[in-house]
């Protein structure tokens, strides 16, 4: 069975960088997809979990219209880890990052489609 683990995250001033990675391990075919998405600190009503962006193995990659441009997702098939680089960091990114994966190939940004989830990691971004 698939599981995923994430590392790095952390505090930044806005306008800063961070990196998210995300290892992948029990895939018996090599085929997976990875999204990441987030959870806001306060959940409210319409602040719930947002899907942030998601990559097949194959490459095929689709960003939420939030981070389109800021952020950028990334396949390293060497060591089955998918990267989330995240540039000019605003505040309202702020909240804790979790990755999950399935053993399909698509970039679907709807988390109901990955069963696997991390625990998740912080990210904090300051004015």
């Amino acid at each position: 069975q698939l599981q995923v683990v994430e590392h790095g995250g952390g505090a930044v001033q806005a306008g800063g960088s961070l990196k998210l990675s995300c290892v992948v391990s029990g895939s018996t075919t090599g085929v997976y997809s990875v999204l990441w998405f987030r959870q806001a600190p306060h959940q409210s009503p319409g602040n719930e979990r947002e899907g942030v962006a998601a990559i097949s193995s194959a490459g095929s990659t689709r960003y939420a219209d939030s981070v389109k441009g800021r952020f950028t997702i990334s396949h390293d098939s060497d060591n089955d880890t998918v990267n989330l680089q995240m540039n000019m960091l605003k505040p309202e990114d702020s909240g804790t990052y979790y990755c999950a994966a399935v053993s399909m190939r698509w970039n679907r940004l709807v988390l109901g489609d990955y069963p696997k989830w991390g625990q998740g990691t912080q990210v904090t971004v300051s004015t």
